[in-house]
């Protein structure tokens, strides 16, 4: 265990809000990440106070990413919003010769980093974004109905969870909105409007009005199980949806550059990511559904703890794996790199019931 602890492996984005968590927890474990990020003071703050080296630097360039990134063998990637930061960090990560992981629910990074596979391969290094709630436990469930229903053709997936918002996930869902809703259809992903499918969902707490959401696993289900057409889903009570059916007329406005910078400007003043005591009372329940071609369904479920305990714990148990095991270079999906059962081993985390 001394050569892990000792590893030289880097959390970039280390003054944000799970950034700091993902620290934090990282050194009550004994492990010493290098704590980076933009922020100079805020990192240097941080890292003096866990006793950690650090460094500063913007991704603005890769090449100078990449000297920053000499000498370590992964980057915990947790600066946001993801849709422009993990582009140039993947890169700079094949470059340097070091594993990434990061914990976006991006559906672009998902994609962006599948087409670098080959790139990852050649460099011997894994690129697997979403190693975090967003998607570990959908990820899993979706594996485990692979497993249960080989031959399905339709997958759902969805997840009923109180956590809240952090900062930057609440930035990156203002993004999401403007995009509209995404779903997988006969394998490609497909534009749809936002709330496109409700239905009555039991996600393990009771059943609930839920709606379809552009949410990662629309992305990473299928490299995880080849399963064509896939959906996800979030409770929503008629008035959300509502909300979101009305979103769909005023999406163009949303997209424009100064209205996000006003919605995100405003986030940044008023969220604030739940404290450790809230975040302990807030489980998470996952659901999935699989149908195949002759009708024939299975449902898992499983219990998990709050998204961003999840996160903290299920981040650290890959950045462990990664530095203990000698893995083939690619771009992977969390389930497909450590299998259906990783999310069982995440502290808080039930078992699978399958119906």
């Amino acid at each position: 265990m001394s050569n892990i602890r000792n590893s030289n492996w880097m959390i970039y984005g280390a003054n944000g809000y799970t950034g700091e968590l993902i620290a934090r927890e990282a050194v009550r474990q004994g492990l010493k990440p290098i704590l980076a990020g933009r922020n100079s003071a805020k990192v240097e703050t941080l890292a003096q106070e866990l006793g950690l080296e650090f460094r500063a630097f913007d991704l603005e360039d890769i090449s100078q990413i990449s000297e920053q990134l000499k000498g370590s063998q992964l980057v915990m990637h947790c600066a946001g919003p993801f849709s422009s930061t993990s582009k140039p960090m993947m890169q700079a990560c094949l470059k340097a010769g070091a594993h990434y992981l990061d914990i976006t629910g991006e559906i672009a990074v998902f994609e962006f980093a599948q087409s670098l596979n080959y790139q990852a391969q050649q460099a011997n290094i894994v690129i697997c974004p979403g190693v975090g709630f967003d998607v570990i436990p959908t990820d899993c469930v979706a594996a485990k109905l692979k497993e249960v229903l080989p031959d399905a053709t339709y997958l759902a997936l969805g997840f009923d969870s109180k956590s809240g918002f952090s900062p930057g996930t609440a930035k990156t869902s203002t993004e999401g909105m403007a995009e509209g809703g995404k779903i997988r259809k006969d394998g490609k992903i497909t534009k749809v409007a936002l709330a496109h499918h409700v239905r009555h969902i039991d996600f393990g707490d009771g059943e609930k009005s839920a709606m379809s959401i552009p949410w990662g696993d629309v992305s990473t289900a299928f490299y995880t199980t080849g399963i064509p057409n896939i959906e996800v889903f979030v409770p929503a009570p008629p008035k959300m949806i509502f909300g979101a059916k009305m979103l769909n007329l005023i999406r163009p406005f949303l997209k424009l550059q100064f209205v996000q910078n006003a919605i995100k400007s405003r986030i940044s003043k008023s969220v604030v990511g739940p404290d450790e005591q809230v975040r302990a009372k807030l489980p998470t329940y996952v659901w999935g559904e699989a149908r195949n071609a002759k009708g024939n369904t299975k449902t898992v479920r499983i219990k998990t703890d709050n998204t961003y305990s999840l996160t903290i714990n299920g981040s650290l148990i890959l950045v462990q794996y990664l530095l203990e095991h000698n893995v083939q270079g690619g771009a992977f999906t969390p389930a497909n790199l450590m299998g259906s059962d990783l999310v069982t081993k995440i502290p808080g985390s039930g078992q699978f019931t399958i119906t």
